[in-house]
């Protein structure tokens, strides 16, 4: 997915609109403010964060000084840094460095590209900036893009992944996979012994999806709905943390959201707005 500017999956600046909820609880209304454990902020500024709801935060480190995690920690907030392995955006001060690496446009995100995961030079930035945003203090990974290997699946692109997210692990932080149905399911849910090493998944539009075309937040088919709660199901089964991230104001998805998570031990959250600017 796309970020910083656009995206996790569109979202992030947008916290002082949202309806966000946690795991054992249920909103009352769409305007009551519902304190949560898992927040994802990784459009916004130190400045513009509000972290009196959140205990565990998703946030792009890249933009955040030492001192600025270290005073997050002081009120007792968990950070955890979006790192962006099977992608790149235009804006990214490295992007002119790396950019003979693309292997295609990443649809209906325009200034973000799809880059070969198996090169060894891709490979070794990732690893030398994942080290700078450990210096500043987090506490683990949200690593996007590990789809890449879905839209470009070959064993280069497989094992690529794998390079990165086992070199990831030296630094003994936390990862979190968002998305990655694929690539999770074959490194660690259809393997006889776990590929690679992670803590938990994080799940786009088990309930709600973008609609690009009309540039809307609509339900999730049925289909797709059922096929990532059976892909959850498996992931819990593996001993992994699951996490949910939607985008809806509508309160029945809402409530359903909420029960779901709540019968099943899942932390999620939920944003009203998306910015496609």
């Amino acid at each position: 997915m796309k970020y910083y500017q656009t995206k996790l999956i569109g979202v992030l600046l947008l916290f002082l609109t949202l309806i966000s909820s946690g795991c054992g609880k249920s909103p009352e209304s769409e305007a009551e403010v519902i304190p949560t454990q898992y927040g994802v902020f990784i459009g916004a500024t130190y400045e513009e964060l509000n972290i009196s709801l959140y205990n565990m935060i998703v946030i792009d480190a890249a933009y955040y000084s030492k001192e600025e995690i270290a005073a997050l920690h002081q009120n007792g907030v968990i950070v955890y840094s979006y790192l962006n392995v099977g992608s790149i955006e235009d804006f990214r001060d490295f992007y002119l460095e790396y950019q003979h690496f693309i292997l295609g446009e990443y649809e209906d995100w325009p200034g973000e590209y799809w880059i070969d995961v198996s090169e060894e030079e891709w490979q070794n930035h990732i690893y030398e900036f994942a080290g700078e945003l450990v210096e500043k203090g987090i506490d683990g990974f949200f690593i996007d893009n590990t789809d890449v290997y879905y839209h470009y699946h070959n064993e280069d692109i497989f094992l690529g992944l794998i390079t990165i997210l086992n070199r990831l692990s030296e630094y003994e932080k936390e990862i979190l996979i968002n998305g990655g149905d694929v690539f999770v399911s074959e490194v660690i849910l259809e393997a006889a012994e776990p590929l690679i090493q992670i803590s938990g998944v994080n799940q786009e539009c088990v309930f709600t999806r973008i609609d690009f075309e009309n540039s809307e937040l609509v339900a999730q088919s049925k289909e797709d709905t059922n096929y990532y709660q059976e892909y959850l199901e498996k992931c819990k089964n593996k001993n992994l943390k699951v996490y949910l991230l939607e985008y809806t104001s509508e309160e029945i998805l809402i409530r359903n959201i909420d029960e779901y998570c709540r019968a099943r031990g899942f932390e999620y959250y939920i944003s009203s707005s998306i910015d496609l600017q």
